[in-house]
């Protein structure tokens, strides 16, 4: 077995991994609970599918999936910030 092998099967195995993950944390999503469970879920589905589009551009050596990944985690982040500032006070912008 060669390394680019190993590394195939790996990646593949990471992508299964993280397409399980997105589907347990979008079920957190929408099953709640209580609206910190929901956004617990949705940070986690956003940093999910950014390590997916990672491992996608690992897999297909291009760098364009890491610019995207990148644009994703910034969006996700700041998404999370909103509704974590939107529960704690009842509104985003002062």
């Amino acid at each position: 077995m060669s390394a680019v092998t190993i590394l195939d099967w790996g990646l593949g195995l990471a992508q299964a991994m993280l397409v399980l993950a997105m589907a347990i944390a979008a079920w957190r999503m929408l099953r709640g609970p209580r609206a910190q469970d929901r956004v617990l879920g949705l940070d986690t589905l956003y940093l999910n599918g950014m390590l997916a589009i990672v491992v996608h551009g690992m897999r297909t050596g291009s760098g364009l999936y890491f610019e995207a990944a990148f644009i994703v985690g910034m969006l996700g982040f700041t998404a999370s910030v909103a509704l974590a500032k939107f529960l704690m006070q009842g509104e985003v912008v002062q």
